[in-house]
């Protein structure tokens, strides 16, 4: 019996060398690495940049007036649409002391000369009835009389302009009343009833109104840094992303490209404008911020794969393809790149669709 516990704690005793000989063995050998692989695929791939910039629309006409004066009467808001040569403000003039004051004196002496003239006809006119003068005679008179009627109307005109703003023949012409030149939606109305305003003149620019513009025909306006500005030309699609406005995207075409850059920033960036393309029952408010997404370059339908699949020796760029999935092993290939998006590349040569490819992570 003594015999049969001893053989078996031998047994147990060889059983314990052999596992624990058998598990340091097990530890000794390199954990095997599994990694994910991926698959080319079939996609398109386009190279994106993003321009920042603004909704802006091409004209914003400024409305200014011809006298200076005072805002009487605001006949329109911002907001409102206006046709052209409709009524915005009227002005009411507060008149210049020395300028009326010349006016004044004008006026009399062109009534004195008005009145010399009137003698000399009356008294030319009574011998011309007893035909002592000849017709000659009478018609200088005549002319001189008709000249120092007219002399005083325009007296009287430039009196009347000097204190009402207009003349009192021609008052549906009058410059105190301030009118659009354009048809459009007014942005803007800055001035308020009881402000003061100046004509534009060599001096200063005048005091704007209203500012008009079609609210139909929208620009962006944005900026786009040097390096990518090469890359653009006029024509090109752009696809318009406003930020006040969710999910909704907006075709444009550029139009513009300037010809000289900014520094901002240290970096020198040129601007541009594309025209905005505004399905119809669309409203955009101009001074939206917005980005324009340009498709510099494309690649239709290329054999793709995600861009942590590919690995490269110095310049060289490979792919490892998995050859035997027990064990596992991975053949290199060398492969032709091509078009790029930052997170798919195009593969021109090298791998199939049926290839797996090791994922680096």
């Amino acid at each position: 019996m003594k015999r049969v516990f001893k053989i078996f704690g031998i047994v147990l005793l060889v059983a314990a060398v052999i596992g624990t000989f058998v598990y340091l063995w097990m530890k000794s050998r390199p954990e095997e690495k599994v990694f994910e692989t991926t698959q080319a695929e079939i996609r398109t791939i386009e190279k994106n940049t993003l321009a920042t910039g603004k909704i802006q629309p091409r004209d914003e006409v400024k409305i200014k007036p011809q006298i200076s004066g005072v805002i009487d009467k605001l006949y329109k808001e911002a907001g409102q649409k206006v046709q052209q040569g409709e009524l915005i403000a009227k002005l009411k003039v507060i008149p210049d002391m020395n300028t009326l004051a010349n006016a004044e004196a004008s006026i009399k002496l062109a009534k004195i000369k008005l009145e010399k003239a009137q003698t000399d006809y009356n008294r030319e006119k009574q011998l011309y009835d007893r035909k002592l003068v000849s017709d000659a005679d009478i018609e200088e008179y005549d002319v001189t009389l008709r000249n120092a009627k007219e002399e005083l109307q325009r007296a009287q005109d430039l009196y009347d302009i000097a204190k009402e703003g207009a003349t009192k023949s021609s008052q549906n012409a009058s410059t105190t009343y301030v009118r659009s030149t354009v048809s459009g939606t007014i942005l803007d109305i800055p001035e308020k009833e009881g402000n003061s305003v100046v004509l534009t003149n060599n001096f200063n620019e005048g005091t704007t109104i209203a500012t008009v513009a079609n609210m139909n025909d929208m620009l962006f306006v944005g900026k786009i840094d040097e390096t990518e500005v090469g890359k653009l030309n006029v024509g090109m699609p752009l696809t318009i992303l406003i930020g006040a406005i969710e999910g909704e995207k907006y075709d444009a075409v550029l139009e513009y490209i300037a010809p000289k850059g900014t520094e901002e920033n240290g970096a020198v960036m040129f601007e541009i404008k594309a025209a905005i393309k505004i399905p119809e029952g669309d409203f955009l408010r101009a001074g939206y911020s917005a980005n324009a997404q340009i498709t510099l370059s494309k690649a239709d339908s290329v054999i793709s794969i995600q861009e942590n699949a590919l690995q490269f020796e110095g310049s060289t760029p490979y792919v490892e393809v998995l050859t035997s999935e027990k064990p596992v092993t991975y053949e290199r290939r060398n492969v032709t790149t091509g078009l790029s998006d930052g997170m798919y590349i195009e593969i021109k040569e090298g791998v199939t669709t049926e290839d797996k490819l090791k994922v680096i992570n």
